[in-house]
């Protein structure tokens, strides 16, 4: 952040474009096509950023691990974009540097009560009305934590028409409190307009710039609180979104026909599982924050939609835990030979065809109106199971660690593709990770089940075959969720480490023994039976 502050000494424009290292420009358009909204008479002044969607060089042709993150850019930044508009994720994103300071959107004089202020033939003014003497002491309530306060005297030929903004200026010390100790830059952050002021020369403000760059000039200021990217989380990005929605600006999402920013993304399968366990780990650090949307700022100006949006921004890594069952059930089904519901209603079963019909029909028409193709959905339902049964797993207990005895974890950067050794090479190369170890037990699991099951309906003749086809279908359907996972153990020579081909089968085997031994599905008086006929036996 201290960027921020060096460009507001230097030059203090109005805007701010933010791009990772590993992204470039790829139109020349790009930013006339931020300006166009953030620029805009009636939506500019609540415009906080325009997020661009997040293209990438450098995938495989069938996108394997999903990289393109075609259903997260097209279709819900898109719905987001019609509500209070897309989050913030990270880069290609052009920002009004207001916004960053932690002010409120801009409320003009016209936006209170147009033309109610006029100037008269003799100089003078008519008289404000009521409501908007109102509305004005409503706005000037409202900017008492967030109105900057400034040496006038440093920007007086630089700023006109503010002579009824001065009772509005907080105090010295609070102003100092939250921007630090540099006049220089808090009169910058009251030019809404941009611009330095006239009377300032370079030699003063270098030697500010250098002040303001200064690794203790945070502290104890609202920093990474308030004010700039918010702290406190690896994904600082989502945070430093939702405050500003929470203060009621708005977002736009802009997707021009060709992409204006491209970057590398990490098409290995081990560097891909740790980029998403990074992003899920940081959804669980705001779920247990005070920031977390489920109970932060109720009564302010962020929408409902909104606000379930980001909400399911940050509880989807607690899925992990029913997806886990998920997956297990089917082949615990064949391993004991019951199914997972022993009987089911008429009832029940029209309200789980009903169920499944509506997921579906959203489905299609999700794809109809974004214009996704069914291979990039599929691509996206599959490495959400690869993910959940993973990364998002090791996310909550990574997050439960953290808030209740305070271990953190490092943070490490992912690395992306490099085509040094050829076309896609670093696809095929194996890194080993524990994230392979829960998905790649579910495989092992899943495979056994069906061994078992299949052996079993051979011992016991043709009538097992029927209630056995059920049971296998949501086995193969949890293998092919997980098979780009299992062309990724593979690698290029179709060789997996020993380390995860042990520790799978192990694991297997003992939730496997462990489920058999204590058969659930078995009743009570069934059990009673049994060993009432093992003692008469005995």
């Amino acid at each position: 952040m201290h960027w921020i502050r060096v460009s507001a000494v230097l030059t203090n424009g109005a805007y701010l474009l933010n791009v990772d290292c590993d992204h470039y420009f790829n139109s020349s358009k790009a930013l006339r096509e931020a300006m166009c909204f953030m620029m805009d008479p009636a939506l500019g002044r609540k415009t906080c950023y325009v997020q661009f969607p997040q293209r990438f060089d450098g995938i495989d042709l069938h996108d394997r691990y999903a990289n393109r993150n075609i259903v997260f850019f097209d279709i819900n930044m898109k719905g987001l974009d019609g509500i209070q508009g897309p989050m913030y994720v990270g880069t290609g994103c052009c920002f009004n540097r207001q916004a960053l300071y932690g002010y409120d959107p801009v409320l003009t004089e016209a936006d209170l009560e147009p033309n109610i202020v006029v100037k008269s033939c003799c100089g003078g003014r008519k008289k404000k009305s009521k409501s908007y003497m109102d509305n004005k002491n409503r706005m000037m309530k409202r900017t008492e934590s967030s109105a900057p306060i400034f040496n006038m005297d440093d920007i007086e030929e630089g700023i006109e028409g503010y002579e009824d903004e001065r009772s509005m200026l907080m105090s010295q010390k609070r102003l100092e409190k939250r921007f630090g100790q540099s006049p220089i830059f808090t009169a910058s952050t009251f030019m809404t307009q941009g611009g330095i002021p006239p009377s300032t020369n370079p030699a003063s403000l270098l030697k500010e710039a250098i002040h303001v760059i200064s690794c203790g000039y945070e502290d104890k200021t609202e920093w990474g609180k308030e004010i700039g990217w918010i702290y406190g989380s690896v994904t600082e990005d989502i945070l430093t979104g939702f405050k500003m929605h929470a203060r009621g600006w708005i977002s736009i999402y802009c997707m021009p026909p060709r992409p204006c920013f491209k970057g590398s993304a990490p098409i290995n399968l081990s560097d891909r599982l740790n980029q998403v366990l990074r992003w899920a780990l940081g959804s669980v650090e705001i779920l247990f924050s005070r920031h977390c949307p489920i109970w932060y700022n109720y009564g302010g100006r962020l929408k409902l939609l909104e606000r379930v949006a980001y909400i399911n921004t940050i509880v989807y890594p607690l899925t992990s835990l029913p997806l886990i069952a998920y997956c297990v059930l089917p082949a615990i089904c064949l391993l004991t030979n019951k199914f997972i519901i022993p009987e089911i209603s008429n009832y029940a079963g029209m309200f789980f065809i009903l169920m499944f019909a509506s997921i579906f029909a959203t489905g299609i028409l999700e794809l109809r109106w974004s214009g996704v193709g069914i291979e990039d959905w599929w691509r996206n339902e599959q490495f959400w199971v690869i993910g959940g049964t993973s990364a998002h797993l090791f996310a909550v207990f990574q997050g439960l660690l953290k808030v209740l005895a305070g271990i953190d974890t490092n943070f490490t950067v992912t690395s992306k593709a490099n085509d040094e050794d050829g076309d896609f090479a670093e696809l095929y190369v194996f890194k080993w990770t524990s994230l392979l170890i829960p998905p790649t037990t579910v495989l092992v699991i899943n495979l056994v089940g069906m061994v078992a099951g299949i052996s079993y309906a051979i011992n016991s003749g043709y009538q097992s075959w029927g209630p056995l086809f059920g049971k296998l279908f949501f086995s193969i359907w949890v293998i092919l969720h997980l098979y780009p996972f299992l062309k990724g153990l593979m690698g290029k020579q179709n060789r997996t480490p020993t380390i995860v081909i042990v520790w799978s089968i192990l694991l297997a085997s003992i939730f496997s023994l462990l489920w058999v031994k204590i058969d659930p599905f078995i009743s009570d008086t069934q059990k009673a039976v049994a060993m009432g006929q093992c003692g008469v036996n005995c």
